[in-house]
């Protein structure tokens, strides 16, 4: 519930205008200007390469039903398992392919994020998430530890500004 309502505020926010003008703009604006969720991936096993745990699955499956009105365009995940599952329901629900991309050229993938101008949900880690963030223009925020699953950004990139919300705290244990 408090991450749909993030979902919702962020693109009220990402469309300041939209308060000014009829639904058809506002439609036409919310095509327009888009909103880069950025998370850490889900609960994960033990391994080299580890799955979710039950919780995590849990957990994509929420992330899933919060962006259900995202109208996401693209989905981005490490090649690792676990960010790989993360991302799975919500490319599903929203009919796309994840797409790969290599955590160690952050910056390059930035850049081709914000050129390519899509809504897009991007799954990374604990030491690359932030850093994501912050090469997008926004705030890293606190660094992440091995227990933080739940912080989701939202960058929005509007008209050449950039405009980032953080939520943190998940409403289900």
């Amino acid at each position: 519930m408090i991450l749909r309502l993030f979902v919702m505020m962020c693109a009220a926010f990402a469309l300041p205008a939209c308060a000014q003008t009829g639904q058809a703009e506002a439609d036409n604006a919310m095509k327009t200007s888009p909103v880069i969720y950025l998370v850490r991936h889900a609960e994960k096993q033990t391994g080299s390469d580890p799955a979710l745990t039950e919780a995590g699955a849990a957990r994509a499956g929420r992330l899933a039903a919060q962006l259900a009105d995202a109208r996401l365009q693209a989905v981005y995940a490490t090649d690792t398992a676990r960010a790989q599952e993360t991302a799975r329901p919500a490319a599903d629900d929203h009919g796309l392919e994840i797409t790969s991309y290599d955590a160690r050229d952050l910056a390059g993938f930035a850049q081709a994020l914000k050129q390519a101008g899509q809504t897009a949900l991007v799954v990374g880690h604990s030491n690359t998430t932030p850093q994501l963030a912050e090469l997008l223009g926004g705030e890293p925020g606190p660094e992440m530890d091995e227990s933080d699953y739940d912080r989701l950004y939202a960058v929005s990139l509007s008209d050449g500004q950039t405009r980032m919300f953080v939520a943190g705290g998940d409403d289900h244990p």
